[in-house]
């Protein structure tokens, strides 16, 4: 893609319905097309009703550059058994795109104590009390909408996190680990295969003043998967597991969990759907895990972790 104009340029102004399904996916995708003006709007009484918008230069996005987006985009709905909904274009003349582009963020309060909040709004006072984690929506998809991602904070809440050593496997923006941060543990060690992720994780830990070296203190990333993640633990498994990858990831990594999580540790299963579950548990047994669905929204579900060997 070309560079932005320096300026006399008119937008191309990309929306479509977005089903839940297919949220972090899209983002994902658009991101690694270059498209990182992203933001998904919905109404606070009915999240279902999402819409996905992206700003576009329009010298970038003739007709035929369109239309092979579409056609990028439309497998991403095939493993979901969707169809993806209709891009429609709206041109727009030129304008301050980030303004227009972050009009459509606002605060996100989650679960009992946690406030999601793009880095550029104040707190409200009604929220002043909740824990803070700001955040750069722009960056890398999963800020916190996503139904497998507040599972899994709203999760969090409940366990005692207050000094415990933390993996995030597949961090995406690195919301999960910083929730857990403000919630009391003290360091997060967390990876993700793509790139774009990992610059997120760590600008998002920098914004909020967490990062750190994954050990002692704070967060730190590493572009990888769970290898990478089973190196730079040092042999020193962790207390929590965070893992909001999809069903037949986690089934392929599975094996590899006991060099990520101590015996008597707890992992959080997300990303996966209510009717994978038992499937997913079932592998989970046979390499000697105990894995129970304990949340769910909608289609999606949050299973938990723990060891056969330790006794509940």
């Amino acid at each position: 893609m070309a560079s932005d104009p320096a300026g006399g340029n008119n937008w191309w102004r990309l929306s479509l319905a977005c089903p839940e399904e297919l949220e972090e996916s899209l983002v994902w995708k658009l991101q690694t097309l270059g498209i990182s003006r992203v933001a998904l709007q919905y109404p606070p009484e009915a999240p279902e009703r999402r819409q996905l918008l992206a700003w576009l230069p329009e010298v970038d996005w003739p007709c035929d550059e369109r239309q092979e987006l579409a056609r990028a985009l439309a497998p991403l709905a095939e493993p979901f058994g969707l169809v993806l909904p209709e891009l429609e274009w709206r041109r727009q003349p030129d304008e301050d795109w980030s303004l227009s582009w972050k009009q459509h963020w606002q605060p996100d309060p989650v679960g009992a104590r946690l406030l999601i909040l793009p880095a550029w709004l104040e707190v409200p006072a009604d929220q002043a009390g909740r824990l803070l984690i700001r955040m750069d929506p722009g960056s890398a998809f999963g800020t916190g909408s996503h139904p497998t991602t507040r599972l899994c904070l709203e999760a969090l809440e409940t366990l005692p996190l207050a000094g415990r050593r933390v993996v995030d496997l597949g961090c995406g923006s690195g919301v999960l680990g910083l929730a857990a941060l403000r919630l009391g543990a003290a360091a997060v060690l967390a990876a993700d295969i793509d790139p774009l992720a990992v610059r997120a994780t760590a600008g998002n830990a920098a914004l909020n003043q967490l990062a750190g070296d994954g050990h002692i203190h704070g967060l730190a990333v590493l572009q990888g998967s769970l290898e990478e993640l089973a190196e730079g633990l040092q042999g020193h498994p962790a207390d929590l597991m965070l893992c909001n990858i999809l069903a037949p990831v986690i089934e392929a990594l599975c094996g590899g969990f006991t060099r990520l999580l101590a015996p008597n540790g707890v992992g959080l299963l997300s990303g996966l759907l209510v009717d994978q579950a038992d499937d997913l548990a079932q592998a989970l047994a046979e390499r000697g895990w105990r894995a129970e669905l304990t949340a769910q929204q909608d289609r999606w579900g949050l299973m938990t972790l723990r060891s056969q060997a330790v006794v509940p």
